[in-house]
């Protein structure tokens, strides 16, 4: 008897619920299918049906973190009163800060998760990708006017970039910390919210001659 379309996104979802809450304790290269498929109803052979690999299911997370993300966008772009410069990056800083699943999965090898992924799994999530994207520009379009479409590109072409690198700066094991103790290197542990803000209101106010409008 064929699934309906109602049950397999049921199913899909609860094997992304499943991957979503093993991540938050447990990193990419020890989750198995295995110990995904204990988290759901049902079997590991019947994940297949949906997932072909651990990567596919990754993706779906990442996109489903997208997705939330770019619901907190749309939100901020629906504001009416117009923003400063400072209340634009604390907005929008709030809004990642409040996704850390979305900034640790962009540390991982993204190259990685999407060459082990299907076609259809991969433009599902580009689409998520690209909606981001496209709410940022709408966003700065607004609420920056005095943008040129140019600066406009270039901020999203430092800023989706610069979020890779939030998560290593923000969250960090106590190995790690011995590490760098050992290392010599002094280093001191930042919020996400605080370096998202940082780098839009620097790059923001540096393309308005310094001003905090």
């Amino acid at each position: 008897m064929a699934i309906s379309e109602k049950t397999t996104t049921s199913r899909r979802e609860e094997i992304v619920t499943a991957c979503e809450k093993l991540y938050r304790t447990m990193s990419f290269r020890e989750i198995t299918l295995k110990e995904i498929s204990e988290e759901t109803s049902f079997s590991r052979p019947s994940i297949y049906n949906y997932f072909a690999t651990k990567e596919e299911i990754f993706l779906a997370l990442f996109e489903r973190e997208y997705d939330r993300w770019n619901a907190e966008l749309e939100e901020i772009h629906r504001g009416k009163h117009a923003l400063s410069v400072r209340a634009l990056a604390e907005k929008l800083a709030k809004s990642l800060a409040a996704r850390p699943q979305l900034l640790k999965l962009l540390s991982m090898n993204l190259y990685d998760m999407e060459a082990n992924s299907r076609l259809e799994c991969l433009t599902r999530f580009k689409h998520s990708y690209g909606r981001a994207l496209e709410n940022m520009k709408r966003i700065l379009l607004k609420f920056r006017p005095e943008m040129t479409g140019r600066q406009i590109r270039d901020f999203i072409y430092a800023f989706f970039p610069f979020m890779f690198g939030v998560y290593p700066y923000t969250e960090v094991t106590e190995k790690q910390k011995e590490a760098m103790e050992q290392a010599g290197i002094d280093f001191e542990l930042s919020s996400a919210r605080e370096l998202i803000f940082i780098f839009i209101y620097n790059y923001l106010n540096n393309k308005q001659g310094g001003s905090d409008k």
